[in-house]
């Protein structure tokens, strides 16, 4: 009976995970570990295969080359824990049998390369990679100094990123999220800050990254401006989180746009004012506001609110109250576009995933190899990010709601004119 391939059982494994049957939360937190080791035990599949000339259980036309003989557990540590792979032995062959994959890494050949990027971008430091391709004589194929400039080539991508025309997307819906970094030793955190958007074509895409010393509206306003000098045109929605910085810079640059105030994160101030026994009614109440049919029924369960609890809960009703018409913002879309445009959640969960990966990397600062990395976890999370359906019903409404705000710009306007206009007074010169 033919036993199964190592690359069979790690690939079906995956396929069990994303089909949903793989229930538990370890199992689904195993998805880049499996991802790791699949690449890892395929290209070692291909590399026996290639010495042997033949497929595994194929018989050999002749004298046989070397047989198989089973499977060597190897071990790697990466940003999702350790990780086993299965190495194919060999035997019998007319020379004993070196990995080529190994080898072939000390030349670093192109698909080598990728193969090292890739562990790279997955978590993996360059220490773990240096590992992962000594012989079992612990020769070192390809010294760590080698892996970095290699891996000098997420640096490139990531140049090229921050420079690509954004004229190509046509960004309906656009969020704006920080998270402070070590960028430099022995210094305070510093926040790099992400932008992604949706397209009126319905796919989710990341749009920029970039460092910045502080979360003030100058360093704001200047990474909105690179995107706008790219391209960048007037999304319909801007959503960012409550940070003073970002929410002046969002009205600066994108004055023809609707602000979104992350409803996560205001739901997070406002639990922490409010007694544990309230909460729960206060939370069904604030909720059913935020989730209204119209920003008018909003705005009338709002009044409730703020009545009822003006006198137990004072503390927890100005921060409700705060900054309110941001937070219904999205009730102006269709209705199946609100639930993804109302926080910045999406981006958050990149942030996490990033900084597991950073965590495994020993002495990761300086500005250049923190975004290096930051770069490779997000661009590569996006790639399996779903899209958001957009039908032509939706797009005329949409194109409604951009009419409605351009009026509402130029009233702005209008109005801002006649008040700096200087008085005239009515009466007649002596």
């Amino acid at each position: 009976m033919k036993r199964i391939a190592a690359t069979e059982k790690t690939r079906e494994r995956l396929r069990a995970l994303i089909d949903g049957r793989l229930g538990t939360g370890a199992d689904r937190s195993d998805l880049v570990r499996l991802a790791v080791q699949l690449i890892i035990e395929e290209v070692l599949e291909a590399e026996a295969r290639d010495k042997l000339g033949r497929e595994r259980y194929e018989r050999a036309e002749g004298e046989p080359s070397g047989y198989r003989n089973g499977y060597r557990t190897g071990r790697l540590k990466t940003a999702e824990g350790a990780v086993r792979f299965s190495a194919p032995q060999l035997r019998d062959t007319a020379e004993p049998f070196l990995s080529a994959v190994r080898e072939n890494l000390a030349g670093r050949t192109e698909a080598l390369e990728d193969l090292a990027v890739e562990l790279f971008a997955r978590g993996l430091s360059t220490r773990d990679i240096e590992a992962a391709f000594t012989d079992a004589d612990g020769r070192r194929l390809v010294s760590r100094a080698a892996v970095s400039e290699i891996t000098e080539r997420l640096w490139e991508e990531y140049e090229a990123f921050t420079r690509r025309d954004l004229s190509e997307f046509d960004i309906v819906y656009l969020f704006v999220d920080g998270i402070a970094e070590r960028l430099r030793a022995g210094c305070p955190r510093e926040p790099v800050i992400a932008a992604w958007g949706i397209g009126r074509n319905g796919q989710k895409v990341l749009l920029h990254l970039m460092s910045g010393s502080k979360e003030d509206t100058e360093t704001v306003r200047a990474f909105f401006q690179d995107m706008r000098a790219r391209g960048l045109g007037d999304p319909i929605l801007v959503a960012s989180d409550g940070a003073p910085g970002i929410i002046r810079a969002i009205e600066e640059c994108f004055p023809r746009s609707a602000r979104q105030r992350c409803l996560a994160h205001r739901m997070r101030n406002l639990a922490v004012k409010v007694p544990a026994d309230q909460w729960p009614e206060f939370k069904a109440r604030v909720t059913a506001c935020y989730q209204a049919p119209s920003r008018a029924i909003a705005r009338d369960l709002r009044a409730g609110i703020m009545a009822d609890y003006a006198d137990s809960l004072p503390t927890a009703v100005r921060c409700f109250d705060d900054d309110f018409e941001a937070c219904i913002a999205h009730l102006r879309l269709p209705v199946t576009h609100r639930r993804s445009t109302r926080t910045t959640n999406l981006i958050e969960r990149l942030f996490g995933e990033e900084r597991r990966r950073l965590k495994i990397v020993p002495n990761a600062f300086g500005e250049k190899p923190v975004l290096k990395l930051m770069f490779a976890a997000l661009i590569r999370a996006a790639e399996s990010w779903r899209g958001l359906r957009f039908t032509e019903f939706e797009l005329r409404q949409l194109d409604a709601v951009r009419k409605e705000l351009d009026a509402d710009y130029e009233t702005s306007i209008a109005r801002s004119d006649r008040t700096s206009r200087p008085r005239v007074s009515s009466k007649l010169a002596p």
